[in-house]
């Protein structure tokens, strides 16, 4: 997988374009050039396209994007990953993707920590240094120093003793150009431990008993 600092050199100007977190966060990062970045509190719909209108940047312009495909809000990635879709339908171009939990864990550089993300029904999305991204319960992480991405939302209540840690991507970012973060992806989309499985219906006629 390529580090930042690579794709810079072969791609720039990148488009960043994260909204795992409540707050969307937009940049615009040239090889030789300080990165630009624009934020929304606003839904990711209307958010997106509002960075980039403060950017002053159109989609066709970048030579490359970059996404975050989760973990976090799985209807802002979504939302992300289907203007990327589009975007790269009109004028193909590189799409790279890179995990929340792991970019926070290579900036901050701290082992003694697993960060968390709500993953729903009880359980969390989990990431130590070293360690690969996994999916916990509750009961599995007693007794861990735990530290979730401040503006990740939760639906399940947070496991004891919780720290909170600021998700600001212009701050993280130059922490980890060296890191190999990012994955070429061809048809963008939201992170899933595993791929949903469905049943097939057999229909059948109703008879009487």
């Amino acid at each position: 997988m390529p580090n930042l600092r690579q794709l810079l050199a072969a791609h720039a100007p990148l488009l960043l374009i994260d909204a795992a977190s409540a707050r969307i966060q937009v940049g615009l990062l040239g090889a030789s050039v300080p990165a630009r970045w624009a934020g929304s509190d606003e839904e990711s719909g209307v958010g997106v396209f509002r960075c980039l209108e403060q950017l002053g940047v159109q989609p066709g312009e970048p030579g490359a994007f970059v996404y975050c495909d989760g973990p976090g809000s799985v209807l802002g990635v979504r939302t992300v990953a289907m203007a990327l879709r589009t975007w790269t339908m009109l004028k193909p171009r590189p799409v790279y993707a890179y995990h929340s939990l792991a970019l926070v864990a290579h900036a901050l550089g701290r082992p003694e920590i697993h960060l968390i993300a709500d993953a729903r029904r009880d359980s969390w999305h989990c990431l130590a240094m070293g360690e690969g991204l996994r999916r916990v319960t509750t009961a599995e992480l007693a007794g861990k120093q735990l530290v979730m991405p401040a503006g990740f939302r939760h639906w399940t209540p947070l496991p004891a003793g919780v720290a909170h840690t600021p998700y600001a991507v212009a701050e993280l970012l130059p922490g980890t150009l060296e890191q190999e973060l990012f994955r070429a992806v061809e048809a963008p989309d939201a992170f899933l431990h595993d791929e949903p499985s469905y049943v097939t219906w057999t229909p059948q006629i109703h008879r009487a008993p």
